[in-house]
């Protein structure tokens, strides 16, 4: 199957393209596009393995569905374009990088200048109808994304796994914690930030680990 994506990540998951769950998933996206509305836009399906080539991956932050609100879902995890109102989740997350990096609070919600630096921003559902949290969910993308996640862990080394409460947990609990850094706590959602993600310094310590591993710092 010719799957519009970055070349690297074409090769890397190239066992993927072919399988029945695969083939399954593509229908029923395509049905969904042609007859609803359905985020993010169809380009940006896989913006995130576009914007961060395999080699340059160093980070990988992972969320759950994309934001299903109007102009909101971007093809990246927890980021929206310049111009659109600060979800809750992301006003959290920078909320913890300015107590734990002093950083000043950013004046937009696009985080393609962390995957420019080598942050996966990987949803574990690609695509979601307007509106309809969950919708896609159960429908083959969690396949394909646990294929990601455990390339990733096999053909890299040092690579910092952030998994924010607990479906991304579950979902990464088969990383090699001998080989990579992964870093849990809380979602960072209002519902539960203030149970463990403020204050859990992941950004400081993603940083630490890098350097350590000789790899430049992300300049969130």
């Amino acid at each position: 199957m010719n799957v519009k994506i970055d070349p690297t990540w074409k090769l890397l998951l190239s066992e993927e393209w072919d399988k029945p769950y695969f083939a399954q998933l593509v229908a029923f996206v395509k049905e969904q596009y042609a007859n609803k509305t359905i985020f993010p836009p169809a380009s940006k399906i896989f913006a995130a393995f576009d914007a961060c080539p395999v080699d340059e991956v160093k980070v990988v932050i992972i969320g759950q569905d994309p934001y299903h609100g109007d102009g909101q879902a971007n093809g990246l995890c927890f980021s929206v374009n310049p111009g659109i109102q600060l979800p809750p989740s992301l006003i959290n997350i920078y909320k913890e990088i300015q107590s734990d990096l002093g950083k000043p609070f950013p004046q937009d919600g696009d985080l393609s200048r962390w995957a420019r630096q080598g942050v996966l921003l990987l949803n574990a559902t690609l695509t979601v109808e307007a509106h309809c949290a969950g919708s896609h969910q159960r429908k083959g993308w969690e396949t394909f994304t646990d294929a990601v996640i455990d390339r990733i862990a096999h053909h890299h080394d040092g690579i910092v796994f952030l998994l924010w409460g607990n479906y991304a947990i579950k979902k990464g609990e088969y990383i090699d914690r001998r080989r990579h850094l992964v870093l849990t706590s809380a979602h960072p959602s209002p519902l539960s930030a203030s149970r463990g993600f403020f204050g859990n310094h992941h950004f400081s310590l993603a940083n630490d680990y890098l350097i350590a591993h000789g790899k430049n710092p992300i300049d969130w």
